[in-house]
């Protein structure tokens, strides 16, 4: 009964949230675990906070790199599937 409510979904993949469900996890601990090394390297060197704030940056630009590159081929992959299903529909003359 609960099925007849859900819409069917299509053969065809396309992104959903679930594509991007575990970035904002990746996104914190990439910053926590370049934070703690930071420390661990102020502590061993004696500097005030310097590596910990270089740690944090670090970690947020790794973060932001990994999302790119998956925002990035996430949309490649949708537009080749859109391309391929718009090329399924012409005539075979035209492609």
């Amino acid at each position: 009964m609960e099925d007849e409510k859900r819409p069917h979904q299509s053969s065809k993949k396309s992104l959903s949230g679930a594509d991007f469900a575990g970035v904002g996890m990746q996104f914190a601990i990439a910053i926590i675990v370049f934070l703690f090394a930071g420390q661990w390297l102020d502590n061993r060197l004696g500097t005030n906070g310097l590596f910990t704030i270089a740690g944090v940056f670090v970690g947020g630009g790794a973060a932001f790199y990994n999302l790119y590159r998956k925002i990035t081929a996430a949309q490649r992959r949708d537009d080749e599937e859109r391309s391929k299903a718009a090329n399924r529909g012409q005539p075979e003359g035209k492609r």
